[in-house]
């Protein structure tokens, strides 16, 4: 099993508080984030703008794969995932992902169209959204 993780750090409430966030690999390294970055269009990150980025990049690898085994060669991908955040109750809820991809490459488009709609169902991060959810929490 391979594991990677991100990690965040918070200070003060929702809507005034902020946040850094960073990535094992560096890539991300306390950015920052907070309700003006996730509601208000301030400059910064946000939890649905990294899914999405993760999602996208993911379907692609896996269209890569799927197309490299049906024969299709000089492949371009190039996709973006809109993930929407939608009121529910007295929170909210990640309720949408939608998938925008433009893919070139030496094959029949049937083939190329099918592929993308395994891709869309089978990587890993579409089959997460849609998880089961469990955590470890420590109080200090």
């Amino acid at each position: 099993m391979i594991v990677n993780h991100g990690s965040a750090k918070w200070e003060g409430d929702l809507k005034t508080g902020k946040g850094l966030v960073s990535t094992k690999s560096g890539v991300l390294s306390d950015q920052p984030y907070g309700f003006n970055t996730r509601f208000e269009g301030a400059s910064g990150t946000n939890p649905e703008e990294l899914i999405g980025a993760a999602h996208a990049a993911c379907f692609s690898m896996a269209l890569s794969m799927i197309l490299a085994g049906e024969g299709v060669t000089d492949v371009k991908i190039e996709t973006t995932s809109k993930i929407g955040l939608d009121k529910e109750g007295d929170g909210f809820a990640i309720k949408t992902a939608h998938l925008e991809t433009r893919v070139s490459g030496n094959g029949e488009r049937a083939v190329i169209e099918e592929a993308a709609r395994k891709a869309e169902k089978g990587c890993p991060v579409s089959k997460v959204l849609n998880a089961e959810i469990t955590m470890d929490v420590t109080v200090v």
